[in-house]
């Protein structure tokens, strides 16, 4: 069983930067790969970024690709999502999202575990 809380989120205006947190709790957490999903009002959950077990492998949404870089440390059993260069399209309710293996990591309903989520809005 795997808990995800997700921080870090707030108001920042366009070309600003913020850090997204992707805290767990699980002995297991380490196993799991995690990816960072998005939900803009009115609009489907798309996916962001993902990061395999170990922190090697990382893929992002061509939207962010650029600007977002999404790391692990699995010894704080944490996942971060740093986004520069934010823009005014960046502003949605955000989730951390684990699963295991590598799948089709941009489908959203390969996901066992998900955070409750957290706000960005980014001014213009």
């Amino acid at each position: 069983q795997v808990q995800l809380v997700e921080s870090g989120g707030g108001l920042v205006q366009a070309g600003g930067s913020l850090r997204l947190l992707c805290a767990a709790s699980g002995r297991t957490f380490s196993t799991y790969r995690v990816s960072w999903f998005r939900q803009a009002p009115g609009k489907e959950r798309e996916f962001v970024a993902a990061v395999t077990w170990n922190g090697i492998n990382t893929i992002y949404a061509d939207s962010v690709k650029g600007r977002f870089t999404i790391s692990r440390d699995n010894a704080k059993n944490t996942v971060y999502l740093q986004m520069n260069s934010l823009e005014s399209e960046d502003t949605a309710v955000y989730y951390c999202a684990a699963a295991t293996g590598w799948g089709s990591v941009a489908n959203s309903n390969g996901y066992s575990y998900w955070g409750q989520g957290t706000q960005v809005t980014v001014s213009s």
